[in-house]
């Protein structure tokens, strides 16, 4: 039976002590501030357990080398494999691979495209993603309002395309407006990707800017992107008053970006409660225990009114 557990936090997934273990890791990229911050979160956790091994691998954002790990981890006689997928619509291979040798597979952070028809022995733990964007963009929608706005125009920076979250992140922005959930009219002149890079993200900023259309803020799919953005607008003289920038992690450097008053608003996906959540369910799978298959840590909106509680989590 598929279940979904809406978890309060990590503490109830971390209760049972894990007996020695080894387990194989395969992230979808270690150059990634996030992903690093939930790959550390795994590793901390292992670090005070007794007789659990990590053997954690770098997919470098190629989903061949991501299957090729996974089959490696196999072969090598791991206890369970936790996967953080390269392209969460090809992730059909690497449950088959799993399922066909009984190793327990756990996905984390982001969702496959089959997770719906997981085996028994596999699992998803992540954040709902349907709260992310709408968080978001409710909260930019309300800075509007609160600025005297009837409409505004935002442009949308989108993730990877072949990324579940990128997608539903997005589809997020839309359906607050369709359900009209927005407390001003919002207009998006354009979404493009920039593949969650603060680099790409800079560069697609000062493209819009150079078409000279007026907008009143920009919504990205994740941090880095919005920092990518803020550093294209300061770069072009633009008052960081004028226009609302939200993000989506709460990673660091965007939390340091809303304190010098550049970043409006975030939401805190928890990263490390994610790697943790992911170890604890594949220690269990791995002995053989009941996990159930979707795992929901909460996402939090940060504002400057709360920016305190989060400065020392992801």
């Amino acid at each position: 039976m598929k279940k979904t557990l809406i978890a309060a936090g990590v503490t109830a997934l971390m209760s049972t002590t894990a007996m020695a273990e080894n387990i194989g890791v395969s992230m979808a990229l270690f150059d990634d501030n996030f992903l690093t911050v939930l790959r550390n979160g795994m590793i901390e956790m292992a670090d005070g357990m007794e007789g659990v091994d990590l053997q954690v691998e770098d997919a470098q954002n190629d989903v061949a080398k991501q299957l090729d790990q996974v089959n490696n981890f196999i072969a090598s006689g791991v206890d369970a494999i936790i996967v953080n997928p390269v392209d969460t619509s090809a992730t059909q291979a690497l449950t088959d691979a799993a399922a066909s040798a009984g190793v327990p597979l756990v996905f984390v952070n982001r969702q496959p495209i089959n997770v719906d028809t997981l085996p028994d022995n596999q699992a998803f733990v992540a954040s709902n993603e349907v709260d992310s964007g709408t968080l978001e963009t409710i909260e930019v929608c309300r800075l509007f309002a609160e600025a005297g706005k009837t409409e505004a125009s935002v442009y949308v920076m989108m993730g990877e395309l072949s990324n579940q979250a990128a997608v539903q992140r997005t589809a997020d922005i839309h359906d607050v407006i369709a359900a009209g959930k927005c407390a001003v009219t919002l207009n998006i002149l354009d979404e493009q990707t920039a593949n969650w890079s603060r680099d790409q993200a800079q560069t697609l900023m000062t493209n819009w800017l150079s078409t000279g259309a007026e907008f009143d803020g920009v919504i990205a799919n994740n941090d880095e992107m919005a920092i990518g953005a803020i550093q294209a607008l300061k770069a072009a003289g633009v008052s960081m008053d004028d226009v609302v920038v939200a993000g989506i992690d709460a990673t660091q450097d965007a939390l340091l970006a809303m304190a010098a008053g550049d970043l409006d608003a975030t939401v805190f996906q928890d990263a490390a409660g994610q790697g943790a959540g992911s170890l604890d369910a594949a220690l269990k799978l791995a002995r053989g225990e009941s996990v159930e298959q979707k795992v929901y840590i909460p996402f939090q909106l940060v504002t400057p009114a709360n920016i305190g509680d989060y400065t020392s989590k992801n």
